[in-house]
């Protein structure tokens, strides 16, 4: 047990999940550019609009019972089959809820085309079940590196058949049948890797006892997710789906870089303070040193968004996106206090403390929606604005309810976010004197010369205060990497 939760065993985990995530986010990203410049907002967002409705019923299907087999200190192989059950059979109501709603849905937002493409696209609860179920397999045995392996294998499915249907004109249709390719392809192959085989079987006892914490696990994400969707709804009633289409565009990047890296972490992190759950001091360690390198390796994607916003949309997706330039640059202010938001978040989970966080979700999701139709009044700048502050509230919500598990405070955070806020302080006055004394003039001449710029000034500055400024909190960190990039190691 020990072993699972050292310093050795987490790197090595979320070493791996970081890797399947920067390739698979990395090819999403580039399939979404080649998307983008295929198709327009409209269609982006109504696909955004349906997930809304989709992704709620998703945790519904799911009923946390995945994480519940995680989580759990002891499972046997009937458990498995258990949840497959009864997810499996959750899922078949649940399709047949959408396909007979599917005409007042399109009906609601006047279009007729939304009845076809949510009748379609519901059919991903019929294969739900295997993934994750197959997927809960490998995550109990920490076996990260299959994990990672298949998404990487089965993201350019869904990229490639939705590039393909999207070059012949399909619309929205292309980004349907691209997800439904994806999510079979990879549940087929969760199955195999898993050594798991789908086989149902029902045990009252054991679905009560993996439903119970699946339920709260089930809640908060649930409410987690209205939280991020709320905005989406609003925008879709009352902005419609081109500016849905942008907003969304705007919001997605600025989570990339927390979803990618602090995604990775929260799995391992997870699993290792699920473990320890019981040490406050070696719960307190993980936590607190977690937000810190989180913060380190994180923070500067944030910095480099709201500088170069602009430029980049514009190089990347084209002129037509311009408007998600500036959503962007202060969505990405936010990403800031996400940091130790979702980590807070793997430590309220392990210590099985979901039940009051579920309160801390259903105020969010308040002040969000009355955030977004107060920031309409300004447009996207004014929603984008609007939110920062219910973010960071939010935030200090969930650290301080995670904190007061392991005996830690909010100064115990100052220090372990301080490597992160003298780092990127630099960055911030390297990119102005690099801005002022060699790029300015190309910002709205040469925006992609500008971007490519900035970009190499930023990441070289980065790379060599992390690597040379003898910051103690990072010791360890830079010394292993000083090794790797035989960087001041004598031979």
């Amino acid at each position: 047990m020990v072993l699972l939760s050292s310093g050795a065993v987490i790197r090595r985990g979320t070493r791996w999940l970081l890797t399947g995530n920067l390739v698979g986010r990395g090819l999403d990203f580039a399939f979404g550019v080649v998307l983008a410049r295929l198709l327009v907002p409209a269609d982006f967002g109504m696909l955004v609009t349906m997930r809304i409705f989709t992704g709620l019923a998703g945790f519904v299907a799911g009923g946390g019972m995945g994480q519940a087999l995680v989580q759990a200190k002891e499972v046997e192989r009937h458990d498995y089959d258990v949840v497959f059950t009864v997810q499996l059979l959750v899922g078949c109501l649940i399709y047949g809820a959408f396909f007979l709603i599917a005409p007042l849905f399109a009906h609601w937002f006047h279009d007729d085309l939304y009845r076809d493409l949510l009748r379609v696209s519901a059919l991903s609860f019929l294969i739900r079940p295997v993934g994750n179920v197959g997927r809960a397999h490998l995550h109990r045995a920490m076996r990260f590196r299959a994990i990672s392996t298949l998404r990487m294998l089965t993201t350019p499915l869904s990229g490639v058949v939705s590039i393909t249907l999207a070059w012949h004109h399909f619309g929205p249709w292309s980004l349907i049948y691209g997800g439904l390719a994806g999510s079979f392809g990879n549940a087929l192959l969760l199955m195999a890797a898993s050594g798991w085989y789908p086989r149902p079987a029902f045990r009252l006892p054991t679905a009560k006892r993996l439903g119970l914490y699946g339920g709260k696990v089930a809640a908060n994400n649930f409410v987690s997710f209205v939280n991020r969707e709320a905005q989406n709804f609003v925008l879709s009633r009352l902005g419609g789906a081109a500016l849905l289409g942008l907003y969304n565009k705007a919001a997605s990047l600025q989570t990339l870089p927390g979803d990618v890296i602090g995604g990775s972490v929260y799995q391992t992190v997870f699993r290792a303070l699920a473990v320890e759950q019981e040490s406050r001091d070696r719960s307190r360690y993980i936590f607190l040193r977690t937000i810190t390198l989180v913060a380190v390796y994180t923070w500067p994607f944030f910095v480099g968004l709201a500088w170069l916003a602009d430029p980049f949309i514009v190089t990347v997706y084209g002129e037509k996106w311009r408007a998600a330039a500036a959503p962007l640059a202060i969505l990405s202010i936010g990403g800031f206090v996400a940091t130790y938001g979702m980590q807070s978040g793997a430590l309220v989970a392990a210590q099985d403390c979901l039940g009051r966080e579920l309160f801390i979700q259903i105020e969010r999701v308040v002040w969000l929606v009355a955030a977004c139709v107060f920031g309409l009044r300004w447009g996207l700048v004014g929603v984008a604005w609007a939110t920062i502050p219910v973010r960071l509230y939010c935030s200090s919500r969930m650290y301080h309810l995670a904190a007061s598990t392991i005996g830690a405070g909010f100064r115990d955070l100052f220090r372990a976010l301080a490597p992160a806020i003298w780092l990127n302080t630099l960055l911030c006055m390297l990119l102005a004197v690099a801005h002022v004394l060699l790029f300015a003039p190309l910002r709205e001449a040469e925006p992609a010369l500008y971007l490519t710029g900035m970009a190499v000034v930023g990441t070289v500055g980065y790379l060599a205060c992390f690597l040379f400024l003898p910051i103690e909190a990072l010791a360890g960190e830079v010394g292993r990497w000083r090794t790797v990039l035989h960087v001041g190691v004598r031979s």
